[in-house]
């Protein structure tokens, strides 16, 4: 990420000025802000000839001199001009609230521009140089040979062991003929060796997709063949599911089969699936473990690295392409947004597959030298546990992984653990309060990106609900925008001249980043998939031949410049006139059922305008009592925002990273001759009865109304 404010996966901006904003606790419990109107900003007072004068030409010939310093010169003048700028926009900006937003704002901007400078000249100059990954990695075995790199469960390895393996790795595969720029796809569980593996394979230029192991089947084929793979490597636990899909794999692609402690054994005795796959193991154990064999090829810093899938939310995965200088600039943007040490301890529980838990935290002892503590599968109940037991002071969260961790009985490690930070993305803010009360959490830093974007945002103060920020004094600094657009396609929406427009104060937007090729923090390298990767980009954006990447999400930012999630496009819905957002609703409604996984979709009502709420709340035991649910959802929500169909699922479907998958649901609707679970329909008092067969008839006859 661009650190702070700044950007790498997802942007926004706009003047300052307008009425007081809610304060960030205005997204709490019954004072959620479902439908937000557009709040125009407030006007300057009417100036003067000479003062329009200072303004309009002054200012932006002293910005254009500070960006020609910041240049040609060392960052720290570039900060300094950036500060006589400002000044001078002082003296002629009129106004008193944007004085006053100056004001709380400077120490915030100033904190995320410094954090940005140390990024570009951490990434610039490992350019320069021509590093990769295993160049800076191997400096710090150096360095620290017995310190601890990875921990889990069962294993502790310092960086000397994890270079070895990887060294064994990349020894092996040069000696079957694997080179630069070849494909091997690696299926495997939370372990050391998965890291090691990876990193063996990038010595000698060789990339590494990343693959999903919940994927079975059609999917699982397809992320291999997707990713144009020409070997994989699994680990013995998804051998079934390897051979499932084994005969119609390309006839090229080499399977080779990693065996762990528990396997091995078992393995052995009974012989590699009829000879498809070779034993890794073996391999490994006679390869050279000191150094990389001589006339191996070597990875440039602008070379491929890994590939990265997206979620599967909706359609299959794709792959997004992850370069040695994009990893240098994920991982240190987060390193030095939030001011990690590199004595810290992390801990994740996050898979290693995604950008969250492989890059963000993996890349702080890759990169910084620092211990990362991993988990195969995330536990709520022991997560605070092992924060604890490994005496870890940075910790990691993702998607709904804060609510299941508050959901907890009370415990005696709620507090008795080292953790002075918790960092991810997907903490709502309904529950952000008491996350932090409880488990006694000093900071949090909230961030929002994309893996294959180019604008990710970081909130570095601990805003409550805030996922980053933009500036309010200077806005070109940071690249990014909040656009007006369709709330349910995403479509942007054009001016009479063809462009798009910025969102005003609290007005809800889609979030871009601008394209800037050659530039690690504006670059969009998008997927393998290049018809993929022209879908996320916009054209013609505030000038004509301009590009952006388009995240897809909607966005508001307040006064002061915080930015908050509000949908992604196409997941409100309107009803009653009023648009309605599927994340607040599903925020609070999960509250109200007891931190319950919970989501809310639109559905079509025959014979009615817009779409209907319908929510689906995971209860295969069935605690939630409906009628006390509708009474607090009456206390709690609008009546247009209400959901008019609940609908209790017995079993739900996660994404690797704690999403959840509603397109299934939305297509099944609330029929319940196609339904097993348990359907309820809304009553004009706010009270919920079972919905039947002939009631469903009778919503369809138009007979009963809502």
């Amino acid at each position: 990420m661009c650190t702070a404010g700044a950007a790498t996966s997802t942007d926004g901006g706009a003047d300052g000025g307008g009425a007081a904003a809610p304060s960030s606790t205005a997204l709490n419990s019954a004072q959620v802000t479902i439908a937000i109107d557009s709040s125009e900003d407030l006007k300057p007072p009417k100036q003067t000839n000479w003062r329009r004068v200072l303004q309009w030409i002054l200012a932006p010939a002293l910005t254009a001199a500070t960006a020609l310093v910041f240049y040609y010169q060392s960052p720290w003048y570039g900060l300094a001009s950036i500060y006589v700028s400002l000044l001078a926009t002082l003296l002629v900006r009129p106004g008193w609230r944007w004085f006053y937003i100056a004001a709380v704002t400077t120490p915030r901007d100033t904190m995320a521009l410094i954090s940005y400078i140390r990024v570009l000249v951490f990434v610039k100059r490992q350019e320069r140089k021509n590093v990769n990954i295993g160049d800076i990695f191997e400096a710090n075995v150096a360095r620290q040979p017995d310190k601890l790199a990875i921990v889990s469960e069962s294993q502790q390895w310092t960086f000397r062991q994890v270079n070895e393996h990887a060294n064994r790795v990349a020894n092996v595969f040069h000696s079957h003929g694997y080179k630069k720029g070849d494909v091997v796809g690696l299926l495997m569980e939370n372990r050391a060796e998965f890291v090691a593996t990876w990193l063996g394979l990038s010595k000698i230029g060789v990339i590494t997709p990343l693959i999903n192991t919940n994927l079975r089947g059609a999917s699982l084929q397809h992320s291999i063949t997707v990713g144009q793979c020409t070997a994989l490597i699994y680990g013995a636990n998804f051998r079934s599911a390897v051979m499932d899909i084994a005969k119609d794999l390309p006839a090229h692609v080499g399977l080779y089969q990693f065996n762990d402690e528990a396997t091995q054994d078992m393995v052995a005795s009974e012989g590699l699936s009829q000879g498809l796959a070779q034993q890794l193991n073996g391999l490994l154990d006679t390869a050279a473990k000191d150094k990389v064999a001589a006339g191996a090829s070597r990875a440039d810093h602008q070379d491929k690295l890994v590939y990265i899938y997206t979620s599967g939310t909706t359609g299959l995965p794709k792959a997004a392409v992850i370069t040695h200088a994009r990893f240098f600039f994920i991982a240190a943007g987060i390193h030095y947004a939030l001011r990690f040490k590199d004595e810290d301890v992390f801990y994740t529980p996050l898979p290693l597959y995604h950008t969250a838990g492989g890059v963000m935290s993996m890349g702080q002892a890759l990169l910084f030298g620092s211990t990362v503590v991993i988990r195969k599968k995330f536990s709520a109940s022991g997560y605070f546990a092992d924060c604890a037991r490994f005496q870890c002071t940075i910790s990691q969260y993702i998607g709904e992984m804060a609510r299941y961790i508050l959901a907890t009985p009370a415990a005696p490690h709620d507090r008795k653990h080292q953790v002075r930070m918790v960092f991810g993305n997907g903490l709502r803010p309904q529950i952000w309060p008491q996350f932090v009360e409880r488990f006694g959490i000093a900071k949090v830093g909230e961030f929002y990106g994309a893996t294959e974007g180019n604008a990710n945002i970081m909130n570095n103060d601990s805003t409550v609900g805030a996922i980053g920020f933009i500036s309010r004094i200077l806005p070109q600094i940071y690249p990014i925008s909040i656009i007006k657009a369709d709330p349910h396609t995403g479509e942007p929406l054009r001016n009479k001249k063809g462009l798009c427009e910025r969102c005003g104060v609290n007005e809800p937007g889609v979030f871009i980043g601008k394209i800037v090729k050659g530039n690690p923090c504006r670059e969009f390298l998008g997927y393998v998939d290049q018809k993929a990767s022209t879908k996320k980009v916009v054209r013609d954006v505030f000038s004509k031949g301009d590009m952006a990447f388009i995240s897809g999400d909607l966005l508001i930012a307040d006064e002061r410049g915080y930015l908050f999630f509000r949908d992604r496009t196409g997941d409100t819905f309107r009803w009653k006139g009023e648009n309605v957002s599927t994340s607040e609703v599903e925020a609070q409604l999960s509250n109200l059922a007891g931190y319950k996984d919970v989501i809310v979709y639109g559905v079509s009502i025959p014979h009615t305008e817009g779409r209907a709420g319908m929510a689906a709340i995971y209860d295969p035991t069935r605690e939630v009592e409906v009628s006390h649910l509708a009474e607090e959802l009456a206390k709690a929500l609008p009546s247009y925002a209400r959901p008019q169909f609940l609908r209790f699922l017995r079993k739900i479907d996660l994404t690797g990273t704690f999403k959840l998958r509603k397109v299934e649901l939305q297509q099944q609707g609330f029929n319940p001759e196609v339904i097993e679970d348990e359907l309820f329909y809304a009553q004009p008092d706010g009270t919920y009865l079972p919905l039947t067969s002939s009631i469903y008839e009778r919503i369809q006859r138009n007979e009963l109304r809502f």
